[in-house]
Order: structure tokens, then C-alpha cells, then sequence
């Protein structure tokens, strides 16, 4: 099948591309770009006019939860999450029942994305087997089956000894060790970030000290192995500065947020909001501003979703009760362009921490829209205004902080490998 995208405002920061053009996509790849293209009868036509075609976005952080959690979201409903997101490419972390410490598990996710899934899944491994963080899994099984990275996501590898060990297994196999960057002894039974709106409503604060010590450990255990470390979800001021300087010391790490630790802060758990309730918890307005300080000078390379899909019987018991974590691909893109709007960040800056840098650091031919590459293509149209509704969200799970916000720049169409998997 060939494709042609009429009249769209081509963006393609990896090739220095800006312009008003044609796109043709013929046999899964990138055939041209160049202004004016023929008609042919055979072309499917989209018309683009208007809109911004952008590489695919990669989401390098996502829970599918299957297996083993399929009431919460499967492969099926998270991936078709992700199309209506934009995204042509997700990671899935490994905290699954059981969890994906072995061959079999990641080719049973990569198997059910490919009969069942919307978009590319990269499964991650998990650091330590069972994610128990006492012995290291067997990373090169895991690489073979077609892992892409390492992680304990969900808890921390607290033993140093281990984690070093893991990340000298993790460089061998040039893998990235993806860190919950998380000193479980400071956060004990915190359900919040530790400051005056925890105090003011009665709950067990976790202190910002819980994540930057973890993440200077584990840059440290990286200038010492010489492993790539990737830092997830960053949420505060000292995790920011922290990243700064081990990347000014040419330390081999990367780093993500997510949009709501780019848009919310601690204020949104007022009235006990168990959809505010994430971990890392959401911070204070100077976190936020440090934070998007961090995206806009490039310390945080990536965003993004950390989808975590909860039932709504699981989210609607007492805060203290709640499990941590929202859903966010299909916000993630307008969030971010709120930024832009603001005059925060670039658009282009934008499409290179959502779609270009998180394929640099995984090591994926995506992220361009050179000709010859695969078509992964995203259009959105940025200026169309919806509101987060939750019977309008494709996630099993509706658990988002968003819901009623009207929102600006819409995803219109999805395309992976050629194929259209979204039509908004």
C-alpha cells in the first residue's frame, strides 16, 4: 500500500528538516519528502494541511501488566492507548506476574504484541530475578529474546554490591540500566511528597532525599562500571541538579520525567485525590520549574508516560489504601505542548525528547523521517481543542489526574510501519 501525506508541516529535527511538504510512504518505509508530490490513483491520500507530521513518539516507560495483571490493562488496550497517543513505540517495564526476568516471558510479550498489539513493544527485563534485588537475572537471555534494557521499575535494587554487579553484566551486553531511583529506609510509609500540604492533610510524607540519594548512588555506581544508567522518572529539584553535573563530568547517564511532574504539583492531592497519588509522589512548584529548567537545557533527555493502570475499585479506597501510579498516554503529547504554548520549550525540543532522544538511547532505527527509514509517523493537528473524558479514554484503566481538563493539539492520525492504527 502507498501513502501519501498531502501538505503537512514536516518536522524532523534528527535530519534538520522545518517545512511545509509532501510525504510518501510506500511498502512500510519512507519513500520521499519533497514539496509537490504526484498524484497516483493507488496513493491513500491524507491531507495534512494545517497539521504537524512528526516522527513516531517513543514512549520508553510504560505497564502493560500483562501478563498476570489483564484487569487492570492488557497489551491489547495499553497499545491501543499509546495510538490515540501518538505513540508508534512503547517500552513495557517488567513487574508483571510472573515477572519478566526470563526468555519466555519477554517473547510471550513480544508474540501477543504482534497479534494483538496497535503499535511496536520493546519489553524491559528486570534487573534482579523476581525483582527482589538479590540475584542478578540472566541479562543475556533476556537481550537475546529482544529485552532493550534493564529495570527493577516499581521498586529499587537497594543492595550496591548487586546493583554494581549489574550494571558491569548490563555494559557487556550495552544494555541501559533503567533506574526507580527510590531509597526505600527514607520513604517507609510516605503516600505523598513531605512537605506542607502532607502535614496540613495528615499523611505519611516521603521526603525529596528518598530520590536524590538513590540517584546519586547509582551515577556513582556508573562512573564506576562505565554502564550506561538511566534515570527515570525524575520529580525534584536535587535529582535535576544532580544529572547536570555528572553529565558536565562526561558520566554515562540519561534521564526522563514525566508530564505530570512537569504540570502538576503536591496540591493536586488536596481532597485526598487518590489519582494525584504516584510514586515519585508529585512535588512543590519550584520541583516543577526545576524540572522543565531540566527538559528545556537537555539534563533530562526524555519524556516519559510512566502508565501505570490501576481498577477504579483500587484507586477508590483511602489514599493511604491506594496503589501508586495514573495512566498517561494519551495526554502526554498535549501536556507537553502546554510547555511550547508557553514559550518553555521548542517545538522541536519537544519532538526530540518525546520521539527522537528516547530512540538514541534505546539504540532503534526510529525517530526520523529520512527517506529509506521505517514509516512511523505520528499527525497531530495543534490546534484542536478536547477535553479528557473518561469514557473517551481507550486505556482499561482510567485512573488520570486530567480528567475534565480541556487540553490543546489533538493526535489525528497514527501511523506504524506504514499502517495507519489511528484515525481520530
Amino acid at each position: 500500500m502507498s501513502l501519501l501525506i498531502k501538505n503537512g508541516r514536516i518536522i524532523d529535527p534528527a535530519n534538520n528538516v522545518d517545512e511545509v511538504a509532501d510525504l510518501l510512504v510506500e511498502e512500510g518505509k519512507i519513500a520521499a519528502v519533497c514539496r509537490n508530490l504526484p498524484l497516483a490513483p493507488e496513493y491513500e491520500i491524507i491531507d495534512a494541511t494545517g497539521q504537524l507530521v512528526i516522527p513516531g513518539l517513543i514512549d520508553m516507560h510504560t505497564h502493560l501488566r500483562e501478563p498476570g495483571y489483564e484487569y487492570k490493562e492488557t497489551i491489547k488496550t495499553g497499545t491501543m492507548a499509546a495510538s490515540a497517543g501518538g505513540f508508534t513505540t512503547i517500552c513495557c517495564m517488567p513487574n508483571t506476574r510472573p515477572v519478566n526476568d526470563s526468555q519466555s516471558v519477554t517473547e510471550f510479550i513480544i508474540n501477543k504484541a504482534k497479534t494483538e498489539g496497535f503499535v511496536n513493544v520493546l519489553p524491559v527485563g528486570a534487573i534482579t530475578k523476581g525483582s527482589e534485588g538479590a540475584e542478578i537475572s540472566e541479562m543475556a537471555e533476556l537481550k537475546d529474546a529482544g529485552c532493550v534494557a534493564v529495570s527493577d521499575d516499581g521498586k529499587p535494587v537497594m543492595n550496591s554490591l548487586v546493583m554494581r554487579r549489574a550494571m558491569e553484566y548490563a555494559k557487556m551486553l550495552q544494555l541501559p540500566v533503567i533506574s526507580h531511583s527510590e531509597d526505600l529506609s527514607l520513604t517507609e510509609d510516605g503516600v505523598m511528597n513531605e512537605g506542607f500540604v502532607s502535614t496540613e492533610l495528615g499523611l505519611r510524607g516521603i521526603p525529596d532525599a528518598s530520590e536524590d540519594v538513590m540517584v546519586a548512588r547509582d551515577i556513582l555506581l556508573a562512573e564506576l562500571t562505565g554502564a550506561h544508567v538511566h534515570i527515570a522518572h525524575i520529580s525534584t529539584r536535587g535529582a535535576v541538579d544532580i544529572v547536570r553535573r555528572a553529565k558536565q563530568r562526561g558520566i554515562n547517564v540519561t534521564a526522563e520525567t514525566c508530564p505530570h511532574y512537569l504540570i502538576l504539583t503536591d496540591e493536586a492531592v488536596r481532597g485526598y485525590n487518590t489519582n494525584a497519588k504516584m510514586k515519585p509522589p508529585l512535588r512543590t512548584l519550584k520541583d516543577v520549574k526545576a524540572v522543565r529548567e531540566g527538559l528545556k537545557d537537555a539534563t533530562i533527555d526524555a519524556v516519559s508516560t510512566d502508565h501505570a493502570p490501576h481498577s477504579q475499585e483500587e484507586k477508590e479506597r483511602e489514599f493511604d489504601y491506594a496503589p501508586f501510579g495514573i495512566i498517561g498516554l494519551e495526554t502526554a503529547f498535549s501536556l507537553v505542548l502546554q510547555l511550547v504554548e508557553q514559550g518553555e520549550l521548542t517545538l522541536r525540543d519537544l519532538i526530540i525528547r518525546m520521539s527522537v532522544r528516547p530512540a538514541e538511547i534505546l539504540g532503534i532505527q526510529r525517530g526520523n523521517l529520512k527517506q529509506g527509514s521505517v514509516a512511523d509517523i505520528t499527525i497531530v493537528n495543534p490546534n484542536t481543542t478536547w477535553v479528557v473524558e473518561s469514557e473517551s479514554i481507550h486505556s482499561k484503566s482510567k485512573n488520570t489526574p486530567f480528567a475534565g481538563w480541556k487540553m490543546k493539539g489533538k493526535v489525528s492520525f497514527t501511523i506504524v510501519g506504514g499502517r495507519v492504527v489511528y484515525n481520530g
